[in-house]
Parts: C-alpha cells; structure tokens; sequence
C-alpha cells in the first residue's frame, strides 16, 4: 500500500550506497538478516551504541565512505540487503494471495502503542509488541494491512534503579530525525494533518508514516506550530498518568485515524481495534453514516459489520475508563452528531448500570461485530465477564510472537537449514512439519542454546558493570562482576511489567527456601529479573526495590540480579539465553503472556502457572506447570500455596533434570524437553498462526456477512 510521503532528512550517501537511506526507513530490515547483516556491518561500533540505521547514517563522513566503498564485505552485506528487500516488497506469490478469497479493502489496525523495533520506543510492554508483531506479519503473509497509532515524542520511560533500589523515570526527548518516519504528503501540499476538536478549539494532528516490511504505520502527533502550546504536548508520552489528558490522547487516536485514513482514500474492509485505548474511532465512524443520511440505529449496525475488537484485559475493571462528567465535555458534540444525545451515547458506554463512568472497552464490545479473547482460558473470562453485552460467547484467538524476530540468530540457522528460507510461513502451511525439529541432534541443539546463554551473560555484566559503577561500586567490585553468571549454571528469567498481578516475588515469599535452592553449591541456580512499574504503580516500583534489595545481599549476592531499563532489546536477550521462563500471575489474571510464548520458541523451558497461553501450551513435556489454576477467594493464601509448589517443582524436577549430564558432557534429559517446546509452540504460537486465525475467523467472517 503506497503512502505518499516527504522527504524529513538528506543523508550524503554516495553512489555504491544509493539504496541505504532506503533500506534505513523500512523496518524490514529488523527481522530480515539480509538487511540487519548490512546495517551491523557498516559501522560496528557506531551500530553497537545504537542499533538505529540512521543513527549510523548520520555518524558516516565522506572519508569514512570512501573506506567502506572498499570493502569488499561491507560491498557484498549492500548488495544483498537489496536484492533481498526488492524481492520481499515485489514477491506477489503471497499466503494472502494463495488463499484466494480477498478482502475488498485493507485492515485497518488501531492500537495505542507499537513495538517495532527497540530504538524506536512507541511501546511499553507486551501490547504494544504484539503489535508490532501483528503488523510484520501481515508484511510477511501478504495481508493488505495499515496500522495506526500515536507518535511519542517523549516515548515510554527510561528506568534506572538507584542503589537504594528506587526506580527513576527519564523520558528523553525524541529526535525524529534519527528515526525511521517520514511526514505524510498531503494532496494540497505539505505535510497532512487533520483537525479533531477539543472542548473550544480545534487540534491539527500531524500524520507521520513508518514502513514495517509492506505495511505501512500511521503516527498522528499533535506537536507542531498550528496548535496552542498546552495542545502540543498531548501526544508526547506513552500512557501519560493525568486523566484529562489521557482522553485527550484516546480522541485524537480514534478520531485522528479515522480521519486521517479518509483524507488519504484509504477505506478498509474492516476495523480491527486492538484494545479500548482506540474505541473513539467507533464515534466517528458512527457520525459520518448518520451525516451521510442513516438512522443512528443503522449506523450502528453497519459498523458492527465490519469491526473487530481484541480485548486484552482480563477482567471489567482493567478496562480503560473515564468519569462521566470528563467524558460528555469532551464527547458531547459525538452524541449530538450520532443522534442519541448525551444520554444515548453514555449508555454504549455503561456497564452495569454504572452512569457516573464511561467504559471504553463496554462501548467497543457494543460497537464490535467479533469480539475476541486472547487466548482461550481468557476468552471463557471475557464471555463470563461480558456476555450480557456479547450475546454469546467470545471469540478465542491467541495471541503469538513474530518467530523471525524473536528466534535466535543461531537457531533461526538451524531452522532454515531443516525447513528453508521460508520456514515462518512454510510451517503455517503443512502441518505437522514442525515435527522435523525432532531430527536435529543434541548437540546443535545444545550447541545454540549455549551461544545465546553466554552472549546473555555478557551483555547482564556490561548491564551491571554500568549500574553498579553508577551506584559508586569499587574498581574491585566493578571486577568481580567479570565471575558472576556463569554460563554454565542453571539460569532462571523473569522479565515483565511489574503490575501487581504478575506477583514477580513470589519466588522469594519463604527467602530461606530460596536461598537454599540458589546457592546448593553442587548445583548452583541463578536468577535474572527485569521489568518496569508504571509511574504511578508504587506497588510495583516496590517489589522491584524488594528484589533489588534481595540481589545486593550477602546471602544472594551472585544468585540474584536485577537488570535495569527492561525493554525489547533486554527481552531478546532474555528469552533467547535463559534456560527457564518464569511466570508467576494470579489465576485468571494473565490474558495470554507472550513472553513465554518468545522463550519456548528458542527451546526455553517455561516455569509457568497454567494461566493464559501457558494453560494451552503447556503438554507435559515442554516445560512445568505448578501452582493453583482457580481465582483465589484468600489471596495471601493463594501465594503461600503458589510459592511452595514453586519451590517443590524447581527443587524436585527443575534442577536436578538441568544438573543430569551423560559422559559427553550434556543434559539429554533437558534438550528433550527443548525439542519439545520448540516442536509445540514454534508454529503454534506464532503471529502468523495468529493472523491466520484473524483473517479466518473475524476479517473474513465479517466480510462474508456484508457480503
């Protein structure tokens, strides 16, 4: 899908690199090794500090081209990040083609955060990864797909942790220069904007584009000199914690896209919105069927028609809400406009009765033809929470991770070796050939596993090294850390948001008892936490100074780390060079949990309460299960019960499976269990298997009823 667009940036690339600037602002490059091979290889150093192409662009002199004009390698890694890109973006032999059955428009995908690539932080967890996720792999399958969200500014939060274990928060100012967007044209000139009205004005809202492989992202950004300085900054940070302006965001998002996607033609089959932050969108579409002359009754079911809604929060109260007085000041010229009055348009948005707030998530499931779960635990939570406005129950389609860009480097070798080039898209389409995995011996298996483990204990030290020097360690101290995470010992990972529910120390609810576990001489176990807590989460930002404490102790200290500034890049490390996912959420609490999803992929064992994705994926023999399954009615029951089968399953089945080595050296017993986790989940928990079931199950569905 072409976005016309206006060049932001002139780079002095010479000839032999014409094609650079290109390759720079098209995403594809991030999960394509053609493209990552060229861009690490341009400027090692420079790449390493950023991993940002225009950042390495921006860093070259003439001099500096004229050496790399040169090298024959760096000649060849070009040569072939083209070639490879001009035959991905032109290859019209598609999944989406081979299927048949198109749809008459694109999808139009609204979410309120996107995690495309790690230098670029538009997200701050796993939704916004998942989409990122989704919009490859409509890049990958073919599928006619336009993505719309927000341009951050300011992004999502930097973290440190003080040597107190206080989380601080940073949120530097974005340069978009160095990142890959582009200002959309508009037909008139300059760069499109489009107007949405706040109470007594009018905001323009600049649109911006990101490439992700074929599938264009539109960022809608309302810092520019048409708007009055308390407007500019409405889009400038990721889940901002002022209510009013929260609205603020979620009206030019819903309101923006729709608009936005109208002034460039674009008129999509369907309206997929991912979450309630983008629910607005409804009104708006709802305001143009009635202008065009349809009964607000009408309008409402056209809309339906043609909209699906992914609910990710697993109860009623996660949902994103507002006060109802907040809500009719800035929503009342809709409710005007749809012909229902204040009255009308506050009763879509009521749950229970419950005037005095306007539930975004309630509006969205009464605007939605399908609405759906994200994994099938969570779809029987949401029909039992929400059938009384579904009518029926919620569609399951579970999430999954894009395998290209979360694999590692060494086992996506051995993948293509086993399936070809090909093998995200070859494993969706013949079943049962992800049993091929089971032919490949251990000792590759091994072999990869270990690469990544040690390329993980690497990077954690350079990670500590630079947080304890901060903290004002000692030359010697700073030294030590050269002997912490031994590649060789049993490595436990726990890497998330710090939301309460998640209950990340739950491991550590009898200290004594874990202790006793990490530190048995004969078979030592370490521990590696990483996450952040929402600003306004002290809860959270406790048990993050709580684990901090626990790691500088002397009875852990060398068993347990706290790695600071958690985000995609950590997690890549993380899920990759581990050897057990740790997940610990209170029952029915995980939606899905797509971290774990990213760890079994790569052979990583997940240690898993049987609660969202792990309730389905789990077999038996790809991983363990422990803890209760059902909503508990005494909490701190619940957790004393959770954490001694924790510590029984670990201690009893968990270590001493790792610590079991034949005479070569390696743990058959475990890579067992590894074949089978990636054998289980590596076709089955993929963003494409996912939009494979979307297309399916609700795009065409949906279309199918218009039809």
């Amino acid at each position: 899908m072409l976005i016309p667009t206006l060049p932001l940036l002139e780079f002095a690339v010479p000839a032999p690199f014409e094609r650079a600037v290109e390759l720079a602002y098209n995403l594809w490059w991030a999960w394509n090794p053609a493209g990552h091979s060229f861009w690490s290889n341009l400027d090692p150093v420079g790449w390493e500090r950023s991993h940002n192409p225009l950042e390495v662009l921006s860093s070259l002199d003439r001099a500096r081209w004229h050496e790399l004009e040169q090298v024959e390698a760096v000649q060849e890694r070009y040569r072939s990040a083209v070639i490879e890109l001009d035959r991905y973006m032109a290859d019209g032999d598609t999944w989406y083609v081979r299927l048949g059955n198109p749809l008459e428009g694109p999808v139009a995908y609204l979410c309120s955060e996107f995690g495309a690539h790690d230098s670029i932080p538009f997200y701050s967890g796993g939704l916004g990864i998942l989409a990122g996720d989704h919009l490859k792999s409509a890049s990958d399958l073919g599928v006619p797909m336009i993505g719309v969200g927000l341009l951050y500014r300011r992004g999502y939060f930097r973290q440190e942790i003080e040597a107190e274990g206080e989380q601080q928060h940073f949120y530097p100012t974005l340069d978009l220069r160095r990142l890959p967007v582009l200002p959309v044209a508009s037909p008139a000139g300059g760069q499109l904007k489009v107007e949405v009205e706040l109470p007594g004005r009018l905001v323009q809202v600049g649109v911006w584009k990101m490439q992700i492989g074929k599938t264009p992202l539109l960022l809608l950004d309302t810092d520019n000199n048409d708007n009055d300085p308390a407007d500019r900054p409405i889009t400038h940070t990721l889940y901002v914690r002022g209510r009013e302006m929260r609205l603020c965001q979620e009206l030019v998002l819903g309101v923006g896209a729709v608009r936005a996607l109208t002034a460039l033609g674009v008129a999509p089959a369907v309206w997929h919105v991912n979450e309630g932050h983008a629910a607005l969108s409804f009104l708006e579409r709802a305001v143009r069927l009635v202008e065009q002359g349809a009964l607000p009754s009408i309008a409402q079911g056209e809309i339906r028609r043609s909209s699906v809604f992914t609910l990710h929060t697993p109860v009623p109260a996660g949902n994103e809400g507002f006060d109802s007085e907040l809500a009719s000041r800035y929503l009342a010229p809709w409710a005007e406009r749809m012909g229902l009055g204040w009255e009308g348009l506050s009763g879509l948005a009521t749950v229970n009765g419950d005037t005095d707030r306007f539930d975004l998530g309630a509006l969205a499931i009464r605007m939605s033809g399908v609405v759906n779960g994200v994994s099938k635990k969570h779809a029987q939570v949401v029909t039992r929470d929400w059938e009384h406005l579904l009518g029926g129950p919620a569609l399951a389609i579970t999430n999954g991770v894009h395998t290209p860009s979360w694999v590692g480097k060494e086992g996506g070798r051995l993948l293509v070796g086993a399936f070809g080039r090909r093998w995200p898209i070859t494993l969706i389409e013949e079943d049962g050939l992800v049993e091929r995995v089971r032919e490949l011996p251990d000792e590759e298996i091994w072999r990869m596993h270990q690469a990544r483990k040690e390329i993980l204990s690497r990077f954690a030290r350079g990670r500590l090294r630079r947080q304890f020097a901060r903290h004002g360690a000692s030359p010697d101290e700073l030294r030590a850390v050269d002997e912490m995470l031994s590649p060789d010992w049993l490595t436990l990972g726990f890497a998330r948001r710090f939301a309460t529910y998640k209950r990340a120390t739950l491991a550590f609810s009898d200290p004594s008892r874990m202790q006793e576990i990490l530190c048995d001489p004969n078979r030592p176990v370490q521990i590696i936490f990483a996450g952040k807590a929402h600003p306004a989460d002290r809860q959270g930002q406790s048990y993050i100074k709580q684990i901090f404490e626990m790691s500088r102790s002397p009875e852990l200290r060398g068993h347990l780390f706290m790695l600071e500034d958690y985000d995609s890049r950590v997690a890549r490390f993380m899920v990759q060079g581990v050897d057990v996912w740790v997940n610990t959420p209170r029952p029915p609490m995980e939606a899905s949990g797509t971290s774990g999803m990213k760890a079994a992929v790569n052979g990583i064992l997940n240690l898993s309460i049987l609660d969202g994705w792990w309730a389905e994926g789990y077999n038996g023999k790809n991983g363990w299960a422990f803890g209760s399954t059902v909503e508990a009615t005494d909490e701190e029951a619940q957790d004393l019960a959770d954490a001694a089968s924790f510590y029984e399953v670990l201690s009893q089945e968990v270590v001493p499976l790792f610590y079991e080595r034949g005479a070569d050296g390696i743990p058959a017993g475990w890579i067992d269990r590894m074949r089978e986790s990636i054998v289980s989940t590596l076709a089955a928990f993929s963003s494409h298997r996912m939009l494979d079931e979307y297309y399916r199950d609700a795009y065409l569905a949906l279309a199918s009823e218009l039809g």
